[in-house]
């Protein structure tokens, strides 16, 4: 029996066990909107997103074209859209993710205004998204529900056991969000009473990042200072405890470093014997060897082995890595993380390059077999101008010739129709899938694709409305689209849950119920 049958029953037998007093109670109305609100609470959602986001971590592991994707999103209405869109198209949500990204957080979301994405917003404005995209995701259910059930109550015969089976096999909208915590926000109390907001909001799955909280930065800006593994570590720790507590027992946790392009630290690890994790640390710092001669006022010098050295620091008082060393300390960062309770990592790098991170995921693999990544596929990469100079360099390094290309010039739409253009866009469009093989690539994110959609698709809409198209620069660049491609916020009243209402006042007021959706609605012109 189907839960939608099985809970038509139970709601039959309570009505019967309360009497005359719940006569105007329709069991099979109470069913619907039970089926209609699958998830109750943010850890439910919590729970359930966790275990598809651990199977589909063993099915990658089994079989690397089984990777998985999201794109950020910055409201809960582009979320649900995305992923009614999804259905629509690949008529499965299996393997497609949610990614909520500080970045559109900060520049998006505070109270402030746009913010740069140094971890100035509110802490609870994350917490906040999430709730907020699961509403909107909830809300896609019980609207694409309600419409089977008015499908069922016209229907008839084998078309009526046909609509009966979808919503015996509905698919929820609701998926894993890969929710961006920055650097914790704070100290590791900060950062575990920040996570147990954002589980308690429905997160499955919280990335976390090895810079210092309080001067963050972007990770494809300049000026990232790195913490030691300690406090990194204590962090992950911190998450993992809100996870636990919350009863989210197999919550996911991505440990992310941006050692490649942060070339500074605040602090000088703790170490207290050649070889340990601080010292290791330590070993990647640029160092002067020193004796006591010729210290200064001030100096901060350390002992390595026999020798006595000081750190190279700036005016600001944070020490410089060694130029260089910026791979290394990402395997060392990753290794670490995963023997200390992190699932997945996220490398930031300064380029989408397969064979740059498929090294670096295999020196980590030789010592944890199954490290897997999460990869941010940025906006902040001139994806067109990489690919093509990638090309440009194989088919420099094969012998072709290349006199015909300028490499510092190949973004110019001249090259647009060539041989090492088409081969580029073919490598930019199978990117993911052969990261997913070569390069540990277990779920592909873009963070920001729907800031820039929404500012593109703005601009084309300006341009023309404001322009000397006017009414037919909507019509034709927007409505007329949506009707045809079958968008289903063509039908907005629909979308803002006027079918629903309209439900609900029949389930609550019967034949008195004043509904919207009658002839003169003008949401009928929309077939």
């Amino acid at each position: 029996m189907s839960n939608y049958r099985a809970d038509i029953d139970t709601a039959t037998t309570l009505l019967e066990k309360e009497g005359s007093a719940w006569n105007a109670i329709n069991p099979e109305s109470v069913a619907r909107m039970r089926a209609q609100n699958q998830f109750k609470t943010g850890l439910d959602i919590a729970k359930y997103t966790a275990k598809i986001m651990r199977e589909d971590m063993a099915n990658y592991d089994a079989d690397s074209s089984q990777y998985t994707q999201s794109l950020g999103c910055w409201h809960g209405f582009i979320g649900q859209q995305k992923m009614i869109a999804i259905k629509k198209h690949l008529l499965t949500t299996k393997r497609r993710y949610l990614y909520l990204s500080g970045w559109m957080v900060a520049a998006l979301r505070s109270e402030f205004g746009p913010l740069p994405d140094q971890s100035m917003h509110e802490k609870t404005s994350v917490a906040s998204l999430i709730a907020e995209l699961y509403t909107f995701l909830r809300q896609a259910d019980a609207r694409e529900l309600g419409g089977l059930f008015r499908e069922l109550d016209k229907a008839e015969g084998a078309d009526k056991a046909a609509v009966q089976d979808k919503i015996d096999n509905f698919e929820t909208h609701v998926v894993p969000i890969i929710a961006d915590i920055d650097a914790g926000f704070g100290n590791e109390e900060a950062t575990y009473l920040m996570a147990k907001q954002m589980i308690e909001a429905g997160a499955c799955c919280i990335q976390l990042e090895n810079q210092v909280s309080d001067v963050k930065q972007c990770g494809h800006q300049d000026g990232k200072v790195t913490v030691p593994h300690i406090e990194f570590l204590a962090k992950i720790n911190a998450v993992r405890y809100a996870f636990l507590e919350l009863g989210i027992d197999d919550g996911v946790i991505v440990a992310r470093t941006d050692s490649l392009g942060a070339g500074l630290t605040q602090k000088i690890a703790v170490t207290t014997e050649p070889g340990d994790l601080g010292d290791q640390y330590n070993s990647f710092l640029e160092v002067e060897e020193v004796s006591t001669d010729n210290l200064l006022n001030g100096d901060v010098v350390f002992k390595r082995g026999d020798k006595l050295v000081k750190p190279s620091r700036l005016p600001n008082g944070l020490f410089k890595f060694r130029s260089g060393t910026g791979e290394e300390r990402c395997v060392l960062d990753c290794i670490t993380s995963l023997q200390n309770g992190a699932d997945l990592l996220w490398i930031e790098t300064e380029k989408p390059h397969v064979a740059q991170i498929g090294a670096m995921v295999n020196a980590i693999r030789e010592t944890v077999p199954n490290a897997k990544l999460v990869y941010n596929n940025s906006p902040s990469f001139n994806w067109t101008l990489n690919f093509r100079q990638q090309i440009f360099d194989a088919m420099a390094e094969a012998g072709k010739d290349v006199s015909g290309y300028d490499r510092a010039k190949l973004m110019s739409i001249d090259y647009d129709e060539t041989e090492l253009a088409i081969e580029a866009d073919e490598k930019i469009r199978t990117f993911q899938a052969d990261a997913a093989r070569e390069a540990g690539i277990f779920h592909h994110l873009i963070t920001l694709p729907t800031y820039h959609t929404a500012a593109l698709s703005t601009d084309n809409l300006a341009k023309e409305y404001f322009g000397d198209q006017g009414m037919l620069g909507y019509v034709a660049g927007v409505q007329r689209k949506e009707i045809r491609q079958g968008i289903a916020c063509v039908k907005h009243q629909n979308m803002a849950g006027s079918d629903m209402g309209d439900d609900h006042k029949g389930y609550f007021s019967g034949d008195q119920a004043l509904k919207a959706s009658g002839k003169d609605n003008t949401m009928n012109q929309f077939g």
